[in-house]
């Protein structure tokens, strides 16, 4: 029987998790403009490093990272119809600035949702993902904290959203998510000696799952943002369960009978005036 992790342990380990995707933002969401430029030729014609290179490499970043705040307290007080020429006059800097450091509004808005993503949505996750609390509470406070954190940023979600190119830093997101979710998957199910096999599979299905509905309800606003929580909250729990009744295996799973379950015998709730039928 594998060792039983210490719960401390493996809080500090999802936090380096965490901590270690979104030090790798500016990679992962394709901040490309930030980068040193190629050279041809051979490894050996390469030049040698550069310090005053270097120095500069690492002034821009830091100067682009400082725009990029800028940008995301811009879209807050615009909009996310907000243009490059409205935003620069916001910062209070010429859009020849942004243009130096950003290449065009795309580039402009994939960095906003990366420091989006590092500074808010990730170290929000992280704490509830390390929360020491029972399994429903853990899943349903981490749903909530997706939900909240988007719904309290619809500016800058739609401003990001809007972009061409959107697709790939929203993949990236997604991935950065699940790989936070798959670690603290696996610590759960070690410790109840469950095969963890499956759960970058999971991982990535539920983190996709909630993704979508939320950018729909954000859409839609069909349901109330409490409704929607409970919904997912419920088809997230109801996965769970139904991965941990087969032990984590697809064999002992599809060895399982799978009946539909008869709808449960409700309470019998009072009307308007408190009247409660028999």
């Amino acid at each position: 029987m594998p060792t039983r992790p210490n719960p401390a342990a493996a809080a500090r380990a999802a936090v380096a998790v965490a901590a270690n995707a979104t030090k790798h933002l500016p990679d992962l969401l394709g901040q490309s403009s930030s980068a040193p430029e190629s050279t041809s030729g051979s490894d050996a014609a390469a030049p040698r490093p550069d310090g005053r290179r270097a120095r500069w490499q690492h002034h821009k970043a830091a100067r682009r990272e400082e725009l990029v705040d800028g940008v995301l307290d811009a879209v807050r007080a615009l909009g996310a119809d907000a243009g490059m020429d409205d935003i620069a006059s916001h910062i209070g800097v010429s859009k020849t600035v942004l243009y130096r450091y950003f290449t065009d509004k795309n580039d402009l808005s994939t960095a906003a949702m990366a420091r989006f993503i590092e500074t808010t949505l990730a170290p929000r996750l992280a704490d509830a993902l390390t929360e020491e609390v029972d399994e429903f509470t853990l899943t349903r406070t981490t749903v909530s904290v997706y939900v909240d954190t988007v719904a309290e940023e619809p500016a800058i979600y739609n401003f990001v959203m809007s972009s061409n190119a959107s697709t790939g830093a929203v993949a990236d997101s997604e991935r950065l998510v699940a790989q936070m979710l798959t670690h603290a998957m696996n610590s759960r199910l070690f410790e109840r000696t469950f095969d963890t096999s499956g759960s970058e599979t999971w991982s990535y299905a539920l983190v996709g799952a909630i993704e979508l509905a939320t950018h729909w309800w954000m859409v839609e606003r069909r349901v109330t943002k409490e409704q929607l929580v409970d919904y997912l909250t419920m088809m997230v729990w109801s996965s769970i369960v139904g991965v941990l009744a087969a032990g984590g295996s697809p064999e002992v799973f599809a060895s399982m009978p799978h009946p539909l379950p008869d709808p449960p015998t409700l309470p019998n709730l009072p009307d308007s005036a408190g009247r409660v039928s028999p």
